[in-house]
């Protein structure tokens, strides 16, 4: 476990407070799941919402049926209660946002004006969203292993945590492939732990 204090706040990591906001038919027990390993990892004191469905102003069909995860992000961001310092959301659905590269969509921009990620936060932020849709395995506990990896990772964004050049670090980047979440652990290297301090 990790106890962190962090300057963007005046509060103690343990004083924070993060809601677990699943959308539609989301799982309890992984959002119990998600709700633990937050509250374990970050040494922070987590809510769990009541499960809301999905705003259709962030519903997509350029490629496939998505939901845009900046879009998301934004409305989750706005209905933050005062009572809460942070906001996780988690959903089955295919999420997606516009990858960019030096404020251009990435090219071939076909392929990423819409594309289909686990996860997204704002480095640093107040909300996050964490998909299963691309994590799937057949494997539960690989399953769940790379969802307590990505809502970690994404949090670590919140928190103001840069993607890292360590591999194992859960803080790296996925670089485009599941395999490199299976590759990390769910902790961070010493250089992330120092920046969170």
């Amino acid at each position: 476990m990790f106890v962190f204090f962090w300057s963007c706040s005046e509060k103690t990591a343990s004083e924070t407070k993060i809601g677990i906001l699943p959308y539609a038919d989301f799982p309890k027990a992984k959002t119990d799941t998600i709700s633990k390993i937050i509250q374990k990892f970050y040494n922070v004191q987590t809510v769990i919402l009541p499960n809301i469905s999905h705003d259709i102003s962030t519903f997509t069909n350029v490629k496939s049926p998505r939901y845009r995860a900046d879009k998301i992000i934004q409305l989750q961001k706005k209905g933050l209660p005062d009572s809460l310092d942070y906001l996780i959301g988690l959903t089955e659905k295919d999420i997606s946002t516009t990858k960019k590269e030096n404020g251009k969509i990435k090219e071939p921009a076909n392929k990423y004006q819409d594309w289909g990620i686990m996860g997204l936060a704002y480095c640093p932020g107040n909300s996050c969203v964490v998909s299963t849709f691309r994590i799937q395995h057949q494997n539960k506990a690989v399953h769940f292993s790379r969802l307590k990896k990505v809502a970690v990772h994404e949090f670590g964004h919140n928190l103001g945590l840069p993607h890292c050049s360590d591999k194992k670090c859960v803080m790296t980047d996925a670089v485009e492939s599941v395999a490199t979440i299976d590759n990390a652990q769910l902790a961070l290297c010493k250089n992330c732990q120092y920046q969170l301090k």
